[in-house]
């Protein structure tokens, strides 16, 4: 059996904060606040992992009125969700994710954020695709408010 999940999410910049995107710091005058590290593409990815097993999302399982998980690493919490799927005989097959964002040009960090993904989700980097866009200086990234990130997954189940 096969499942298809979808997520979605998004951050506000806020200069002076750690850009962490796929588990990586990427170098930027600004950051995404959030209540754990903000990282957007491991958050989307989450919420499709999770959907992809009807699940729910990441608000459910990690609360942002919980202070455990204020500052944590969004890899911690990547490694939780994986706990959840394997013992449901879920496994990862396949991921696309596409991150929508100005600047900084995201090109030199993708083929880290695939790697330390596929890392923690102990799968082939190649079952893992990524992406970077602008919006051409259209909405909330196009301006630079914000970061966006679509990702879409599908599970097999097994016996």
């Amino acid at each position: 059996m096969i499942r298809v999940g979808m997520g979605y999410d998004v951050h506000k910049l806020e200069p002076g904060l750690p850009l962490i995107l796929g588990g990586i710091t990427v170098e930027h005058h600004s950051g995404l606040k959030g209540h754990s590290d903000a990282d957007v593409v491991t958050h989307a990815l989450m919420d499709a992992l999770l959907g992809a097993a009807g699940l729910g999302d990441i608000g459910i399982h990690f609360p942002d009125t919980d202070p455990e998980y204020a500052g944590i690493s969004s890899l911690l919490l990547l490694e939780s969700v994986m706990h959840k799927l394997k013992s449901r005989a879920y496994a990862v097959n396949n991921i696309d994710i596409t991150i929508a964002c100005e600047r900084p040009k995201l090109a030199p960090y993708i083929p880290d954020m695939r790697r330390v993904l596929a890392e923690k989700l102990e799968i082939a980097i190649s079952e893992i695709n990524i992406k970077a866009t602008t919006t051409e200086k259209l909405g909330f990234t196009g301006r630079e408010e914000g970061i966006a990130t679509y990702a879409v997954v599908t599970l097999q189940k097994n016996s």
